[in-house]
């Protein structure tokens, strides 16, 4: 029996060519709490476009064959584009950094028994 892995995407890029109602707009909605960091397979995303241009999404996916990882990446990837466009949000330098949960060395607290 295979078991579970957790993996995780962060996608990040840069808003580009905003109208300025699309910025009021985004700053109003103001994006996620940027405290509350969650990865989800629908995506959570966090700006704080007052601040700066760029925003983050945060996808997680469980496989049971690391094969699978790249495709999990490359969803996540689509996942954000498709959010953007369906949107009519421009953006650009999208890149993203996937992290196999099951990889992570644990902490002295994670170790005890």
């Amino acid at each position: 029996m295979s078991e579970s892995r957790m993996i995780r995407v962060t996608v990040r890029g840069a808003f580009d060519g905003l109208s300025d109602a699309q910025r009021a707009e985004l700053i109003a909605d103001g994006g996620d709490d940027l405290m509350a960091v969650e990865y989800t397979e629908a995506g959570h995303l966090s700006y704080d476009l007052a601040a700066r241009p760029f925003f983050t999404f945060r996808f997680g996916e469980e496989v049971t064959d690391e094969r699978e990882i790249p495709d999990v990446t490359a969803r996540a990837e689509l996942k954000a584009e498709t959010w953007m466009t369906e949107r009519g949000y421009g953006f650009k330098k999208l890149t993203s950094q996937t992290v196999d949960m099951s990889e992570v060395p644990l902490g002295k607290r994670g170790r005890r028994l």
